[in-house]
């Protein structure tokens, strides 16, 4: 408020409060005959009762709340154009404030357009604020009308570790140095590449410089950042897993790459077309394939980085659930066994909350400055305090803690839900390793054809991912399905399970 503000909201309010005192205020005499509200029939009575919090704001905080709340009146429409204000001296007498406050209300209104005046002729709404302002919608990836459902890639949310990072995050706003705010280096804060690496280098078994460890925003950007690199050096296709992921197809088109489908055996990545594609860089999921759920075997990950040898080629490692393995140990990451012929990445969506937007990319040496350039021309680099938190959630053993937790849990809701297949789906063939977030349910084919079988389990409101969804499957009439199990808890599972029964029963 300018300083004239202040002095005429000084000189009205010692005046209004004059004047209430030889009238018996003229607002309380009002509202003893009509109880709190103007008269019913009076054209501000919608405005007294949209702005009647602004009398509880702090003294200081008044008129900043008037005007808010005139100005949100005025956009949604309960305010419409043309409808007429009250006189200042009488909407300052219903809110008991200042009659100045609300002079200087109108004022500032009318100068941005949201009301208008004439001399004599009152204040009323204009005409600049036609409709309210459209409501942000929520595209998140949902099922949409589901009562239940397995669709894959999403974990248990609610074993988030609140009290940790609510800890981290207090602990870095506490004891980070003013620099670290400013803009960060592209590939990430030193503090958590050095975490990283020695992360990586226990957990997964890479080969891990934190000088070429970058921190992406899960493993998305780090597929479009090396897709752009490469697109640079020439690159036009790349080779994708048949059965796969079907977003690298659309992340690598962002980037001018297109993709090309290899088939798979039961050992990993089939050799054979890849070596008859042409393609000099493919992306692979070694440790736990997606989604067929197998682990590439010893030879076929040799096999593999002989071929990229041979053709001066890159693989990319997409490490996406590496961490959960529930019959034995992990299986060791591929780029241990060459880090100048495999970009690896992963991220925390799996095992935090893919909400964070935290992950990271090892590049090849060759590589290295013409990732970091790209990332530095994206986005500036990853939010420092998020990356300052999770550097103290590793160096604290609490991420360990997670990762142990959530392989306890999936662990007993994988076990869960094939108990629930045996019970009502008899002969239902689970395949894959124990490890990850889902299953492939081959149901037996008196189950079949797939579309009546998903068909009446859509109707039933059980949303679920069919197989074919990610490329090439059996020619068989066969039911196959992939089925996430991670954000269920077990006595979800049984009674999904038991839902998907009923309705194809029917």
């Amino acid at each position: 408020m300018t300083p004239s503000g202040t002095n005429r909201e000084g000189r009205e309010g010692t005046a209004e409060a004059g004047r209430e005192g030889r009238d018996g205020a003229a607002g309380t005499g009002r509202e003893g005959r009509d109880g709190l509200a103007p008269p019913a029939a009076a054209p501000w009575t919608a405005a007294w009762e949209l702005l009647l919090p602004t009398a509880s704001a702090p003294a200081r905080a008044r008129g900043r709340t008037l005007q808010a709340a005139l100005r949100e009146a005025i956009r949604t429409g309960r305010l419409a154009p043309g409808t007429r204000l009250p006189p200042s001296r009488e909407l300052a007498a219903d809110l008991k404030v200042s009659r100045g406050l609300v002079t200087d209300a109108y004022e500032q209104l009318t100068t941005e357009g949201y009301l208008r005046s004439g001399r004599g002729a009152g204040t009323w709404v204009g005409e600049a604020v036609r409709s309210a302002p459209p409501r942000a919608r929520d595209l998140a990836p949902r099922a949409p009308g589901a009562r239940a459902g397995f669709l894959p890639g999403t974990p248990d949310l609610s074993l988030f570790p609140r009290a940790a990072w609510a800890a981290a995050q207090r602990a870095v706003l506490a004891e980070v140095p003013h620099h670290t705010l400013g803009y960060p280096d592209p590939r990430g804060l030193p503090r958590l590449r050095t975490a990283l690496a020695e992360l990586l280098t226990r957990r997964r078994g890479v080969v891990a410089d934190p000088e070429r460890i970058v921190v992406v925003s899960g493993v998305a950007q780090a597929a479009t950042v090396l897709g752009y690199a490469l697109h640079a050096r020439g690159v036009r296709a790349v080779g994708v897993e048949d059965p796969g992921s079907p977003g690298h197809d659309a992340l690598y088109a962002a980037t001018g790459i297109s993709t090309v489908r290899l088939p798979l055996d039961a050992e990993g990545l089939a050799i054979g077309p890849l070596r008859e594609s042409g393609v000099r860089c493919v992306v692979t999921t070694p440790a736990h394939q997606f989604p067929s759920g197998i682990a590439y075997s010893a030879g076929r990950r040799a096999d593999l980085l002989d071929w990229a040898r041979s053709v001066d080629g890159l693989i990319v490692e997409d490490d996406y659930d590496g961490d959960f393995r529930y019959d034995r140990a992990p299986v060791g990451a591929l780029q241990g066994l060459d880090p100048e012929r495999v970009a690896y990445t992963g991220s925390v969506s799996k095992s935090l909350a893919p909400g964070l937007r935290l992950g990271w990319l090892l590049v090849p040496e060759s590589l290295a400055e013409e990732i970091v350039e790209r990332k530095r021309f994206m986005d500036l680099g990853h939010p420092s305090l998020d990356q300052a938190a999770f550097a103290r959630f590793v160096e604290r053993g609490d991420y360990d803690r997670q990762l142990r937790r959530c392989q306890r849990a999936y662990r007993e809701r994988r076990d869960t839900l094939v108990a629930a297949l045996e019970e009502h789906f008899p002969g239902t063939e689970v395949s894959g390793i124990a490890a990850g977030l889902h299953v492939i349910a081959a149901l037996p084919g008196r189950y079949g054809p797939p579309d009546r079988f998903l068909g009446r389990a859509a109707a039933a409101g059980v949303a679920l991912r069919p197989l074919a969804d990610h490329g090439r499957v059996p020619d068989d009439d066969g039911v196959r399905l992939v089925l996430g199990y991670a954000h269920l808890s077990p006595a979800r599972i049984r009674e999904n399970v038991r839902l998907m029964s009923e309705a194809v029963a029917s």
